[in-house]
């Protein structure tokens, strides 16, 4: 929840960790990686469909229905990455709209990378990425970065629309817009109209290419995967979501269990909550969960005592006199102009998460009238070459405006913001962390609502693992137990002191994942126990 704001969209609580990290610190703490090396592995098999067959998984073409999986070459990334040895690729043609018999088809890039044993399990993992329009194929460092593929051939498949698939529905514009708008109030009504015109900008390129918008969706992404699981012949696979993937893994466990052996989700989006009011929600408990640590700890609560209090009162301060600054970003030689009003403080808050040592200081720092280390990661992520060119607009909107926005009035969003935060100004309220504008972009992207059945509670018996970050502000921590209580056989793990998407951060998270693949049932959590906060900057 991986998701996105209007003019500072990043889209919401959806985006992932590490490229989340890498934005966010801009210059103020470095290029943050996560990762990285491809282990040396040799190929694996999936489980066959035919019985002693054992050909290593995607290496023969093959057509299943309307879908068709070719091998071929890997997928174009995002960022230049270094060839994965024995990684097999191809695409996968399915319908652009599967209502539509005589409709056009789309293609998916799709890598497999192959487990780092010589004698893998016969059923994979298929990695749903974040989002919604975060592409798969960029997210393989992040997945064995944390040792995904130890036993297992790991799939990765571009969702429909994003940056390895054909078409892209790519809009840079409105990337572009949102680092230009660094010196605009965040929160203006001005500052809204000009993002409404570029994502009416956004979709009148996008439909004038051809693209049937109303076909960019969970549900037909969903479908995309089933087919994919037919296309390689594949009896058994495992499922892993992170971020807006597990509102995904949630519909797909729902509408296509067949061939499920586990379903693994992180930064848990449950897509009868996904709205608004959830991500204030996650703001409000993500928040406290890193005011809390630094109570807790006698160094930060002497050095920033009242933490939340000094945060909450800076918010109406910024939005009814917003600061204005000058930074410098590292890549951009001259100097940046950066407007904080109240909005951007919030927003800034739910991505710092990841960084939450350095949070105390910073807001600290702002209270007594230095607002760099602020400005300087919040501009150093609208700045950063990861946050242009990547995300798929096209799928984004897709899934907000036809999932979303329909179910969920501008009243509710501010309601929920007022019970989660009494004392901001409505004008902060107006816009939901990640959000902003949302309703008035989805009036300009003007795509018909999806059935009301794609909110409903997905209820299971396959064996899931549900994973929350206690300083998750994107997706609630809350949220993962909310899941975990109609999927009668999950284990529902809350790691501390780890932001959104806890497999990208947490050593113990990767331990428990791999423990859950490989005993479904009965996965190790005892890595747990020794689980310690951070130690937070003390400034001088």
């Amino acid at each position: 929840m991986s998701m996105h704001p209007p003019h500072h969209r990043t889209t919401p609580r959806l985006r992932t960790a590490p490229r989340l990290r890498t934005a966010l610190a801009g210059a103020a703490a470095g290029l943050l990686v996560v990762g990285l090396a491809a282990l040396p592995a040799r190929a694996g098999s999936g489980t066959p469909a035919t019985p002693g067959a054992r050909t290593p998984l995607g290496t023969r073409a093959h057509t299943t229905g309307r879908a068709h999986f070719e091998p071929g070459p890997c997928p174009r990334t995002a960022d230049p990455a270094p060839p994965i040895e024995g990684a097999r690729c191809g695409t996968l043609t399915v319908p652009e709209n599967r209502a539509r018999h005589d409709g056009r088809t789309i293609t998916l890039g799709v890598e497999i990378v192959p487990a780092a044993t010589p004698r893998p399990a016969p059923d994979p993992i298929v990695w749903f990425a974040g989002g919604p329009g975060d592409d798969a194929v960029s997210e393989i460092q992040l997945a064995l970065g944390g040792g995904l593929n130890s036993d297992r051939d790991v799939i990765f498949m571009s969702q429909r629309g994003t940056y390895s698939a054909d078409p892209a529905l790519t809009c840079p514009n409105i990337d572009h817009f949102n680092a230009d708008a660094l010196d605009l109030v965040y929160g203006a009504p001005s500052t809204g109209r000009l993002h409404v015109r570029q994502t009416r900008a956004c979709r009148d390129a996008l439909a004038g290419g051809g693209a049937d918008l109303a076909a960019y969706d969970t549900t037909e992404s969903a479908a995309d995967y089933a087919d994919l699981r037919e296309a390689l012949c594949i009896e058994q696979w495992n499922v892993f979501g992170i971020s807006y993937g597990t509102d995904l893994a949630l519909l797909y466990l729902r509408e296509h269990p067949q061939g499920i052996r586990s379903v693994g989700i992180d930064g848990v989006l449950p897509p009868s909550l996904a709205s608004g009011a959830v991500t204030w929600t996650a703001a409000r408990e993500g928040f406290d969960g890193i005011f809390r640590a630094c109570a807790q700890q006698s160094a930060c609560n002497d050095r920033y005592p009242d933490l939340k209090a000094v945060f909450e009162r800076l918010v109406g301060e910024l939005e009814a006199r917003p600061v204005t600054t000058t930074v410098t970003v590292p890549g951009h030689p001259d100097p940046v102009e950066v407007v904080l009003d109240g909005g951007v403080l919030v927003n800034w808050l739910t991505f710092a998460s990841h960084l939450a040592a350095g949070v105390p200081r910073s807001i600290d720092e702002l209270a007594h009238g230095n607002p760099q280390r602020i400005a300087e990661q919040w501009a150093g992520g609208k700045l950063s070459p990861q946050a242009v060119g990547r995300l798929s607009h096209g799928l984004a909107y897709g899934v907000f405006c036809r999932e979303w926005t329909p179910f969920e009035s501008e009243e509710e969003v501010i309601e929920a913001g007022r019970r989660a935060f009494p004392s901001f100004p409505d004008s902060v309220l107006a816009n939901a962390p990640g959000l902003a504008w949302l309703h008035a972009d989805c009036r300009a992207w003007d795509v018909p609502a999806a059935p009301a059945s794609v909110r409903d509670v997905t209820r299971s018996d396959i064996p899931s693992l549900v994973l929350s970050g206690g300083f998750d502000a994107q997706t609630a921590p809350s949220s993962g137990p909310y899941a975990a209580r109609t999927l009668s056989r999950s284990t529902e793990v809350t790691v501390p002191y780890v932001a959104h998407v806890v497999f990208a951060d947490s050593p113990c998270a990767q331990s428990i994942t791999r423990s859950f693949f490989d005993t479904p049932t009965a996965p190790d959590t005892g890595c747990l126990a020794g689980l310690q906060p951070p130690e937070f900057e003390i400034a001088p």
